[in-house]
């Protein structure tokens, strides 16, 4: 599927959301244990979420069997790679975390591939590996600093896989549920399991109390990175499929750039703006568009 107007601005919108979802994180786990910076993540996420649905009159799950896709997709892109990039980040930066997600089209586009839910074509394909290219000039001058953190890296790695799968189980299961309702059901399927997790390998009850800073970076997690983002996240699913929305990886380490200048007055320097122009590139070439603006040129 190509990408059209709305959904380029949807994903620009859920990049900027899930790109600040990194640095919460970051702040989170000085202080936090892994599991319990996720419990609060999809709990309070799901706070905010359950009474949006029940005002705007959505349908919950009638039967256990119902709540199956929910739980699934909440194991698949919520527990799993919320726990594995979490854990990374303890050994890695945010920054490298939300470069090393940025692979996350390939696999799904694998995963798909291997499925027979989607041909893996020669311009998908080349135009992810030249998206990943950008993303390693972006942040080239630090990429040397990974040396002996492998471990952080497999688990961002993983991460990347298990969004993946979950690209492939949102088209089968969950196509044409109103995302508000996809996002508050696998937040609650989440919310189950991170409990138990939390509760047995971490009692999070007798932790010391949170600064503010952590406090402030689990509700920005929660309500932005999280529960905000996967309405826009099930919006694109629904329009464009699950490559299409697997894009925003791509997009992530640019807004997060972005954001530092505009925030924090961090400079931007010219191998960002080149690696923001590849990612770019990539993405024209993964849309086909660019290929169509080619053809009409030269039978103009």
């Amino acid at each position: 599927m190509t990408i059209d107007r709305q959904t380029s601005l949807l994903l620009i919108l859920l990049s900027v959301l899930w790109g600040g979802a990194f640095f919460f994180i970051g702040v989170a786990v000085r202080e936090l244990p892994p599991f319990t910076v996720v419990l609060a993540r999809v709990a309070i996420g799901a706070v905010l979420l359950v009474p949006l649905v029940t005002f705007l009159g959505g349908a919950w799950p009638k039967t256990l069997h119902g709540w199956i896709p929910f739980l699934g997709m909440g194991l698949l892109n919520n527990v799993i790679p919320f726990s594995l990039l979490t854990i990374g980040q303890t050994y890695i930066s945010s920054g490298l975390a939300s470069v090393l997600n940025a692979t996350t089209p390939l696999f799904a586009a694998l995963v798909l591939a291997a499925s027979g839910d989607e041909r893996l074509i020669a311009r998908r394909i080349a135009g992810v590996i030249l998206g990943l290219a950008g993303v390693v000039v972006l942040h080239a001058p630090w990429l040397d600093q990974a040396h002996g953190q492998t471990v952080g890296m497999l688990l961002c790695l993983g991460a990347a896989v298990s969004y993946g799968f979950s690209g492939l189980w949102g088209r089968r299961k969950l196509t044409g549920v109103p995302p508000i309702t996809s996002a508050a059901c696998q937040l609650i399927c989440s919310s189950v399991i991170m409990a138990l997790l939390a509760g047995v390998l971490e009692r999070p009850w007798q932790l010391p109390t949170p600064s503010v800073a952590t406090w402030a970076s689990l509700i920005g997690l929660a309500a932005l990175g999280t529960s905000l983002a996967y309405i826009v996240f099930f919006q694109i699913l629904n329009r464009s499929g699950p490559v299409n929305v697997m894009l925003v990886t791509l997009l992530i380490p640019v807004t997060a750039i972005l954001l530092g200048f505009l925030v924090l007055g961090e400079p931007i320097s010219r191998h960002e703006i080149l690696g923001a122009l590849i990612i770019a590139s990539a993405l024209l070439v993964i849309d086909g568009r660019a290929f169509d603006w080619m053809r009409r040129a030269a039978f103009a």
